[in-house]
């Protein structure tokens, strides 16, 4: 009879202590031309990320140029006094670095990242493109054909085209929140480079600007390069701009971007409600994580795992404008598609997730499951420099205090089943939405109707 085998098992590893983690905190100051200075050393971050934010916000376009700012924004990478275009590309190229930017409704912000030993050079790149672009009239021209050249796909697109007319029906006409962020085929189309020009001359200035700098800053005398670099860019003082209330009307009806043909219908549901100076924030966030946060949250859960209607249903809060006097806003909405037959019913099990939650309330364990995932994962989400400047940037753009996501973990965690549900309820109160569905009209208009939910209507897809 032979002997079984023995095996000696290593001891099972076991969990080390938890190490308390909090958002890190940056240190602020400014240069002597008045450009606010955030810094965040972080050690082992080789890749520095640097944020500018322009105070040239949308609605500072001038009557008729919507677009202007987003071909700004582009350009700043096309050119300086020093460079040509392909010479500015090709000396980041050497750098190892990108620059984005993009404008938004608070204004335009520059994205640059680079290896910490090359952050001298692009540093320098980065003033000259603001201190001095060359706004040549080929590149701007060659921008605003490509930006032309967009606009059709992005009309094409259901979830642009469905997120666009909701912006529409939203904010009145006046507003320039209800126009496209990037303009309109009209308003591109007369966009020049003198016009570029008297925009950033306008609304560009160190004295309006902020700059975050995060990354290891071991060995770097960071007050002495951004003197000698962000420090050289000049230009006048300017008084704080007035900031229009945001106005909506969130009046629940239904608008049918008709798609004859379409095989599926792109949703949004939609209003405004409060932004993150409000002390419901860290509720709201919560809530409505617990609804369409999630691949297990309730409304994937009706709609996609028990009905089939979709691939997947979210909710979330998107901040448009924030200011502290309470004259901010966000856009709270629910996104997803449905294939066309099944429209009016997805609709109608989805409005009663809504009453059902309204009823009912969250679950402990659905408030304890955000919890878990919206707090337990921030180390990881911040793992790298350009995601800690991102957030630093979002809230010095904003108008927050440095320390506000670290608060937002805090309080997330202190928040209760009670408080999340009221504040989701509240959030998305079934008589109060704007839907918006992007589809075939002829199969989907008569089912809609039938569930009550708002006055319908029924637009070109043009």
């Amino acid at each position: 009879m032979t002997e079984l085998a023995t095996m000696d098992f290593h001891p099972q590893p076991q969990a080390g202590e938890a190490r308390p983690w909090a958002f890190p905190a940056p240190e602020r100051g400014s240069l002597d031309n008045g450009l606010t200075v955030l810094r965040c050393h972080r050690p082992g971050q080789q890749v520095v990320a640097v944020e500018v934010l322009l105070d040239a916000p949308l609605e500072a376009e001038p009557a008729g140029l919507d677009g202007v700012a987003t071909i700004m924004a582009r350009a700043f990478s096309e050119g300086t006094d020093k460079h040509s275009a392909e010479e500015f590309a090709a000396e980041l190229e050497r750098c190892g670095a990108t620059l984005d930017a993009h404008a938004d409704h608070p204004g335009v912000r520059l994205s640059l990242e680079v290896p910490a030993s090359r952050l001298p050079k692009a540093l320098g790149l980065l003033a000259d493109a603001l201190r001095a672009p060359a706004f040549a009239d080929s590149e701007v021209e060659r921008l605003v054909r490509n930006r032309l050249d967009e606009i059709p796909h992005e009309l094409a697109n259901p979830s642009r085209r469905a997120a666009k007319e909701l912006s529409k029906e939203l904010f009145p006409a006046s507003s320039r929140m209800s126009r496209p962020r990037q303009g309109t085929e009209e308003t591109v189309a007369g966009i020049d480079s003198a016009a570029v020009r008297a925009f950033h001359e306008k609304h560009v200035r160190p004295a309006t600007a902020t700059a975050v700098v995060v990354g290891d800053l071991t060995g770097v005398d960071l007050d002495q390069l951004l003197g000698d670099t962000l420090g050289a860019w000049t230009g006048s003082s300017a008084e704080p701009r007035p900031v229009p209330p945001v106005v909506a009307d969130d009046t629940g009806r239904v608008v049918i971007v008709d798609r004859p043909g379409a095989v599926q219908t792109q949703l949004l549901i939609g209003r405004v409600g409060p932004d993150r100076h409000d002390r419901v924030w860290p509720a709201q966030v919560l809530g409505t994580y617990c609804l369409g946060g999630t691949l297990t949250s309730r409304l994937d859960r009706v709609l996609r795992e028990e009905k089939g209607y979709t691939y997947g249903v979210r909710s979330f809060g998107q901040v448009l404008r924030s200011a502290p006097d309470g004259t901010g806003a966000a856009m709270l909405a629910i996104s997803g598609s449905v294939d066309t037959p099944n429209t009016g019913p997805a609709l109608d099990d989805l409005w009663k997730v809504l009453r059902t939650l309204a009823a009912e309330g969250l679950t402990d364990a659905e408030r304890d499951v955000a919890v878990q995932n919206l707090v337990g994962v921030a180390p990881l989400k911040y793992e790298t420099a350009a995601a800690v400047a991102g957030t630093l940037a979002d809230q010095v753009e904003q108008h927050l205090p440095d320390h506000y996501q670290a608060d937002l973990y805090r309080q997330l965690a202190a928040t209760g089943t009670v408080e999340a549900t009221a504040a989701v309820v509240n959030a998305f109160p079934v008589d109060r939405l704007v839907t918006v569905l992007v589809g075939d009209a002829s199969q989907i208009k008569a089912p809609v109707e039938a569930l009550g939910i708002g006055e319908v209507t029924v637009v070109s897809a043009e």
